[in-house]
């Protein structure tokens, strides 16, 4: 049976509405846009192309931002296998005084894509090491801190981060030593650091 045209763009909307307006080129072929198709949206304005099989509804874009959008883009770019981390994880939670310049990712060790626009980190995340957000996945407080301190961050960004962690009460001292040894001396040594900056 045939699909009337408004109900397969109903379809892609609301994949698109939990993603902030992005969908890839493989979710559209899904709910039933032939790769012709997905040309046609694209060349008339209707869909945005963000990236080579990544395409946002332009009405999104004309709406005002949460500043994460592109987390979500990037979440697309790695197939949902990239966690936003370090000090991007930092000030997607608002914690201190971090802005990179690039976006932080950390990937499966087997992961292949590359792009300048991202630092990609590798390591197997445990279930309790991210959580979840509209439409990507970010390392927690907890995680953003110590492997922050493990990459060597800016000292004065990790304190920030640090004071303004405990401030909130969404770590302890307890846990972010523990979260830093297990990561290993560098993590250590940045963690105890800003802690002792505290005192």
């Amino acid at each position: 049976m045939l699909r009337d045209r408004t109900d397969t763009r109903a379809m892609l909307w609301r994949v698109a509405a939990g993603q902030r307006g992005y969908f890839t080129a493989a979710q559209a072929l899904e709910v039933g846009y032939s790769y012709q198709a997905q040309r046609y949206h694209a060349q008339r304005g209707n869909w945005l192309l963000v990236d080579r099989g990544i395409y946002r509804f332009r009405e999104f874009a004309d709406l005002p931002g949460e500043g994460d959008e592109q987390f979500v883009r990037w979440s697309l770019w790695s197939k949902g296998r990239a966690v936003i981390s370090h000090a991007t994880a930092l000030a997607a939670h608002d914690l201190g005084t971090a802005n990179p310049s690039r976006i932080h990712l950390t990937v499966p060790r087997g992961f292949r894509q590359k792009s300048d626009a991202v630092i990609l980190h590798r390591a197997d995340l445990k279930e309790g090491d991210t959580e979840a957000r509209a439409g990507y996945r970010v390392t927690t407080p907890l995680r953003a801190l110590a492997e922050s301190a493990a990459a060597d961050e800016d000292q004065d960004v990790l304190e920030s981060a640090v004071a303004e962690a405990l401030e909130r009460g969404v770590v302890t001292r307890r846990r972010l030593l523990h979260a830093a040894q297990l990561l290993g001396p560098l993590a250590e040594l940045g963690i105890e650091r800003a802690l002792g900056a505290l005192s």
